[in-house]
């Protein structure tokens, strides 16, 4: 079981109990300052280098390729230099049998391929993702776009890199698995708290990871994104380094991946009410039924009009950093109030790893 390094600056993020980390940087600046072999596998989703204000087609509609300006290219030299450095640095950090994997499109993958064979990393695969139903190439002037090319490579030619076989066969329903994966694009579920531009679907990093990792081993994502790798690790048990310079994107993962740390059922039992009727004089005679029909119909909309508000409370919920459950709730009109109250019980700020916050209100139907 691998270790996280210790001697690393403080995390945007950090769940100790699942050994995950996630911080704000650039992977230049943090992969010198990761030790030396000290980690099992590497997923990296570098820039693509194709924001050059071309045009795609998304739901149906002409939209612009443009990324961002880190997914700008710098000319094929700069781009390759980029590639080589960080390729490097991955390189150092793996372990005598550790290995990577690098995602691209044409516009990228050709050069992290030769910068792999410059730097003597052994080539094991390239893993051919095939996406169904890709959108549309609008310019009628080139093959639909389907897929995004994969490099597996081990650290150097005398690795024993890990690779179960017998799970990937098994999982293929014993034949086999070949190098062409088709494999869905994200669904709608994992872009319920945002989307990121080069978003890599949950299914895809599973198979990468149960394919080439074992339960305990320690996976750095460079270019942590939407945070898809690190939840990947977590839902298989292996621990997690992240890294992304986007305020944005990171703010992203957080929200992903503490949706999944973070499971809290909260049930309404039982609620009495002890009220004297109202008076309602009752006339039984069959000529004054539809009087009484009338009465009540008018009644219940007037009453759903104007509901009354019994109760109102906002309530929060402190969630243990080391004991994944509620170590603390308290009655409080706002998140420093709790935090003081938090406090004042004998708890550290650091007892908490998530603080949730609920508002109920309670009507008189």
């Amino acid at each position: 079981m691998s270790k996280s390094p210790s001697n690393l600056p403080a995390p945007a993020f950090e769940d100790p109990k699942h050994h995950l980390k996630i911080f704000q940087a650039d992977c230049l600046d943090l992969l010198p300052q990761i030790p030396e072999s000290s980690v099992d596998l590497v997923f990296a989703d570098p820039p693509y280098f194709l924001s050059n204000g071309g045009i795609t087609c998304h739901a149906g509609k002409m939209v612009s390729v443009n990324k961002g300006a880190w997914d700008k290219s710098r000319g094929p030299d700069a781009n390759h230099e980029f590639n080589t450095a960080w390729l490097a640095a991955c390189q150092r950090v793996l372990k005598p049998n550790g290995s990577i994997w690098v995602s691209g499109t044409s516009h990228v993958i050709h050069s992290v391929g030769f910068a792999m064979q410059q730097l003597g990393f052994k080539l094991l695969n390239d893993i051919s993702w095939v996406k169904p139903n890709p959108p549309p190439n609008l310019s009628c002037r080139y093959f639909t776009h389907a897929t995004e090319t994969i490099i597996w490579a081990a650290k150097n030619p005398k690795s024993r890199h890990t690779f179960n076989y017998k799970l990937m066969k098994e999982t293929n329903r014993g034949k086999q698995m070949k190098s062409v994966w088709e494999i869905r694009p994200p669904e709608s579920w994992e872009k319920k708290f945002g989307k990121h531009p080069t978003q890599k679907p949950v299914a895809l990093l599973e198979r990468i990871l149960q394919a080439s990792t074992n339960e305990g081993d320690l996976v750095l994502d460079p270019f942590s994104g939407s945070g898809t790798t690190l939840l990947a690790a977590f839902r298989l048990r292996r621990h997690a380094l992240g890294c992304d310079l986007s305020a944005e994107f990171l703010a992203l993962s957080l929200r992903r991946i503490c949706s999944n740390l973070v499971q809290l059922d909260l049930s309404l039992a039982c609620v009495q009410f002890s009220l004297d009727p109202l008076p309602d004089p009752m006339d039984r005679s069959r000529c004054a039924l539809s009087r009484r029909e009338n009465h009540a119909t008018n009644r219940a909309a007037e009453m759903s009009a104007s509901l009354q508000l019994v109760q109102q409370e906002r309530r929060f919920y402190f969630i243990g950093r080391t004991d994944r459950r509620v170590i603390f709730t308290v009655l409080a009109d706002s998140l420093d109030e709790a935090r003081q109250k938090f406090r004042a019980s004998g708890r550290p700020d650091s007892d908490a790893l998530f603080i949730i916050k609920t508002e109920t209100e309670i009507y008189l139907a």
